[in-house]
């Protein structure tokens, strides 16, 4: 069986990955919608979601799947297209929730994506919900100039909290385990920072040293 599915198309950070698995051999293929596709016309066009076309079909020629295979689909949006060009070449398909082995493998392979952006393991690892909207916000707003060049611009989210007010004040830190975002290495508890400060859903503040700014 032949099963389709995206990951980190719900993420502000980079593009979206597409994966293709052969669940009998374990064959997996993906390759990522590139970050330009969410940016501009390309977004209000909608272009990504004809560019999962243009993954799957290239992946499908690799694994050679065959018309009589059965397939599954995600039930999302990213592939009415696909849904469309799949049922105009003569494919069996269904649209449903994919799971395992599938899921776990596209979720990784976004992990890695996400780190070869720059995101560091670290963050990936020990922060809870990584991936959610203003988590990665804060560490976008920790080196703007640089971050936000890997965001999904088109969102209307971005277009309004990507874009904010921000405060620039000194502050000693009292607690332990504090991350600078900007290098992810740990300030000392008593060193005076950089404290970064923005209102989005609620007043965040982002710690970085003093020489990361």
């Amino acid at each position: 069986m032949i099963q389709i599915d995206d990951a980190g198309s719900g993420s502000l950070l980079g593009g979206t990955v597409i994966g293709v698995i052969r669940t009998e051999t374990s064959e997996f293929q993906y390759d990522v919608i590139p970050l330009e596709y969410y940016k501009g016309e390309n977004f209000d066009n909608k272009s990504y979601i004809n560019y999962v076309v243009t993954i799957v079909e290239e992946i499908f020629q690799n694994l050679h799947v065959k018309k009589e295979e059965e397939i599954e689909i995600c039930r999302g949006y990213m592939f009415d297209v696909l849904d469309l060009w799949l049922s105009e070449n003569g494919y069996k398909f269904t649209r449903t929730e994919i799971k395992e082995p599938l899921q776990s493998k596209i979720e990784t392979a976004f992990e890695g994506y996400a780190i070869q952006l720059g995101l560091p393991q670290k963050f990936i690892s020990y922060t809870k919900y990584p991936f959610h909207f203003h988590r990665i916000l804060k560490w976008v707003y920790a080196d703007y100039e640089n971050r936000s060049l890997l965001c999904k611009t088109g969102w209307k989210s971005w277009k309004k909290f990507g874009n904010l007010s921000i405060e620039y004040n000194k502050e000693s830190i009292k607690s332990n385990n504090i991350i600078c975002l900007k290098c992810y290495e740990v300030i000392p508890k008593n060193t005076t920072v950089t404290a970064i400060t923005y209102y989005s859903n609620k007043l965040h503040k982002v710690f970085v040293h003093n020489e990361c700014i």
